[in-house]
């Protein structure tokens, strides 16, 4: 799969973003090694700590579903920038696919491609732990 499918994928899921207090839609897809691919939209709530971000999203619902290796995740957004996963996304991303490819797109579809390691550098992970 391409960066640009991948990237239509998690724009597809603008649209189904709850985002009724950021008014800032994020969608994401997530390309699994085995090929399937889980897609998200952020999920906000009035009691904005309850909120839940696209990518996380997309994340929870691929490892609930037994999945737990990860090639690329596209997120992306409706703004001039582009959609930069959150601290605690790239967090719960580093814990499964340390070295995950992630692809941000912008309002305009312009793509940018980055190596999780540069958005998450020094990062702690399940082998920090022995």
């Amino acid at each position: 799969m391409t960066h640009r499918e991948l990237a239509e994928l998690a724009y597809s899921m603008l649209d189904r973003s709850y985002s009724p207090y950021s008014k800032f839609p994020v969608g994401a897809a997530l390309l699994c090694a085995d090929g399937r691919v889980f897609t998200g939209c952020n999920v906000e709530n009035a009691a904005y700590g309850s909120t839940i971000c696209a990518e996380r999203t997309a994340l929870v619902k691929a490892v609930s579903e037994g999945v737990r290796e990860f090639v690329t995740l596209a997120v992306v957004g409706r703004g001039e920038d582009f959609c930069w996963p959150c601290g605690a996304c790239r967090q719960m991303l580093r814990e499964f696919a340390p070295n995950l490819e992630v692809v941000v797109g912008n309002g305009k579809k312009e793509l940018t491609v980055i190596p999780l390691p540069e958005l998450l550098p020094h990062s702690f992970g399940p082998e920090s732990l022995t």
